[in-house]
């Protein structure tokens, strides 16, 4: 399962390379700080190239299940609240035809393709069993994110493999992130 995982992201890796090539012309990315709600998080974007930032956010949030990591089911929705950490390399690719429409770099908007991986810890309420107090989860994402002023849009979405600190594992085809929140420029 591991090996199998490896191919989507060498090539995510190469794709991004080419992307980042295409993109030396654009304006340059932005540090910025910003304060999410929609899963509250204070999250911090620094950047690593003319078109690609490290983010990182720790905030409380909502998140669902993942069967493999469940001692017993839920009936109804299934919740789990807990802390968590999420970190994610994101490479923009359309900034240049942005600026070419007239449309706002601000805010690091553009689309992206990213590496993220997540972490969460012991939960604060939950509807399941989990069968650890930590999971993780890493994959490839697509994603778009958007200034209006001050207010962050953002939407990502691609498979995760995820896993906890004793053994058990899965994949999960389609895992979204939305967010809404208030950006503040951070030199």
């Amino acid at each position: 399962m591991f090996r199998n995982s490896m191919l989507p992201l060498l090539l995510l890796a190469l794709l991004c390379a080419n992307l980042n090539a295409q993109e030396n012309q654009a304006e340059p990315v932005e540090n910025m700080l910003r304060i999410n709600f929609v899963n509250p998080a204070l999250e911090y974007e620094h950047k690593t190239s003319k078109s690609s930032v490290m983010s990182g956010a720790a905030g409380i949030g909502y998140g669902g299940s993942y069967r493999e990591l469940e001692v017993s089911n839920a009936n109804g929705l299934v919740y789990v609240i807990s802390p968590f950490v999420d970190l994610q390399h994101k490479w923009y690719y359309n900034r240049n035809k942005r600026l070419s429409k007239g449309k706002s770099n601000e805010g690091n908007a553009g689309n992206y393709f990213s590496l993220r991986g997540i972490t969460r810890f012991a939960a604060i309420s939950e509807n399941i069993t989990r069968t650890d107090d930590f999971d993780f989860a890493v994959g490839p994402t697509w994603g778009l994110q958007r200034s209006y002023g001050k207010i962050h849009f953002l939407l990502d979405f691609g498979p995760q493999f995820y896993f906890d600190s004793i053994g058990n594992s899965g994949f999960f085809p389609i895992m979204v992130q939305i967010n809404i929140g208030l950006n503040f420029k951070k030199k």
